[in-house]
């Protein structure tokens, strides 16, 4: 059997430009890509905190270290300059790979900078959320 689980997560990370007039995707920073484990043009989904939009579109490398979170084409309608979002990817993988998997999730603080990394979600922070 397959399943598909959380490979890694940007979380709140800060919206630093919303282009309309531009082909598509989310320039993210280079350094954040390559820390998060996420390749150029692979798919992400996105996450507004501020506004609840969620949606999927692909990653593009922005120049590194930056900060630069672009939201840009169509999904720009659903992203602001200064927005909170989640940005995550998810792999598929058989039951024998799962059980030794762990994702990279990455956190930030308001200017895109790395506070720190984890592969699991605190217990607490678990039963908060039930």
């Amino acid at each position: 059997m397959q399943i598909t689980l959380l490979k890694s997560k940007l979380h709140r990370v800060t919206t630093t430009h919303a282009e309309l007039d531009y082909e598509g995707s989310c320039a993210i920073d280079g350094h954040l890509l390559e820390v998060a484990g996420i390749r150029e043009y692979e798919q992400i989904q996105i996450y507004n905190i501020n506004n609840g939009e969620r949606f999927t579109t692909y990653a593009i490398r922005a120049e590194e270290h930056t900060g630069i979170i672009s939201v840009n084409g169509a999904a720009a309608h659903k992203a602001r300059p200064g927005d909170l979002l989640i940005i995550a990817t998810y792999a598929t993988l058989d039951e024998k790979e799962a059980d030794a998997f762990q994702p990279i999730m990455v956190y930030f603080n308001e200017k895109n900078e790395i506070t720190h990394t984890r592969n699991t979600i605190p217990k607490q922070m678990q039963q908060h959320s039930a």
